[in-house]
């Protein structure tokens, strides 16, 4: 009996530092500024070079969580949507598009905040760039943003502290924070508010596909 209770500790302390190092490299790595390193808008090879920094992580982090971790692709949320969640993925991120329009319309004015393409750090080099490579882009940072700060970081935070507010608060801080860099101060206010968003939508359906449908609705809308 002695036997069996130490294997379990031990697989709970293997689990809790594979979490632990899994959370340094989704929550570390991506805070990392790899558009200004490879100076993303110099050119389509830039671009398509940020790309593929970004589609490698994405995959190394699956890896990470079927090789290193031993555990399924339905512990990050990857889930069978059905039906069902695809269709409250399109109308979460109908309500999304919905709440930036009131703000950008009536909650950005009123404190004087401008949140415009010109205004937004290489907001204008973004919108200067061919169509095919912004729609590749926007399925990258759906896929990506949401494994990572939602199915992954929410998931093993919660797993390791018992709450989801901390799990909600502690992903979101950087979410919203990692996108200083790349956006500037003036987009903090819509990255906060789209990532509670989405956060509380991972919460209620706990399927990363529902995530990533209405995070792309929402960034397609404002990029193509």
């Amino acid at each position: 009996m002695r036997g069996l209770f130490d294997h379990l500790k031990a697989i709970r302390t293997r689990q809790w530092l594979t979490s632990l190092v899994g959370l340094l490299l989704a929550l570390g790595v991506v805070s990392l500024p790899f558009g200004i390193w490879d100076h993303e808008f110099a050119g389509i090879g830039h671009l398509l070079g940020n790309e593929a920094i970004w589609w490698t992580y994405v995959a190394v982090m699956l890896l990470y969580v079927r090789r290193v971790e031993r555990r399924p692709l339905s512990s990050v949320g990857f889930r069978p949507p059905g039906i069902a969640n695809s269709v409250i993925g399109v109308l979460a991120g109908a309500v999304v598009l919905a709440v930036f329009a009131a703000m950008y319309f009536l909650i950005l004015p009123a404190l004087h905040l401008d949140d415009s393409a010109v205004a937004t750090a290489n907001g204008g080099a973004l919108m200067a760039t061919p169509w095919w490579w912004r729609f590749i882009s926007t399925v990258r940072a759906a896929v990506a943003e949401e494994l990572l700060f939602r199915g992954y970081a929410m998931g093993r935070i919660e797993e390791l502290t018992g709450s989801r507010a901390v799990a909600t608060m502690l992903s979101l801080a950087v979410f919203t924070v990692d996108h200083v860099t790349y956006w500037g101060w003036s987009h903090e206010l819509i990255v906060a508010v789209g990532g509670l968003a989405f956060s509380l939508l991972y919460l209620w359906r706990r399927n990363l596909w529902v995530n990533i449908i209405a995070h792309f609705i929402v960034d397609a809308a404002t990029v193509l």
